[in-house]
């Protein structure tokens, strides 16, 4: 088919959509829509992003608050045990004055620590 005003014009066949024609424009069209109605918009985008960084940060707080209580019970820990490890220091401290004093006036008991008395003692 050719345009008679325009005889180097052809006509396409878009410009007069036949019944499969229109089917096909039809089913370009819906496609479309489809398409544009399950896109994100920059609305949409924004909105996840603000819960996704409020999901974040009160995630976040929360890990920083485990990890304080974490932390003070550690430290409770770590108080307990210098304590307990210095009671046995003091301890220790007065045992060897005991048994010093104990070897000093009778050096045959260090037999009975598993220890050889010095010679001429």
């Amino acid at each position: 088919m050719t345009d008679q005003s325009h005889p180097e014009r052809k006509t396409l066949v878009s410009d007069h959509p036949t019944g499969d024609d229109g089917n096909l424009l039809n089913f370009i069209a819906s496609t479309v829509e489809m398409i544009r109605d399950r896109m994100a918009t920059k609305d949409d985008l924004a909105r996840v992003e603000s819960r996704l960084d409020t999901k974040i940060d009160v995630e976040t707080t929360a890990i920083r608050g485990d990890i304080e209580q974490v932390h003070l019970r550690l430290n409770s820990i770590e108080r307990a045990l210098t304590s307990r490890l210095d009671h046995v220091e003091a301890d220790m401290s007065r045992m060897r004055s005991v048994l010093y004093l104990l070897v000093r006036d009778d050096p045959a008991m260090l037999r009975m620590l598993g220890y050889t008395p010095p010679a001429g003692g």
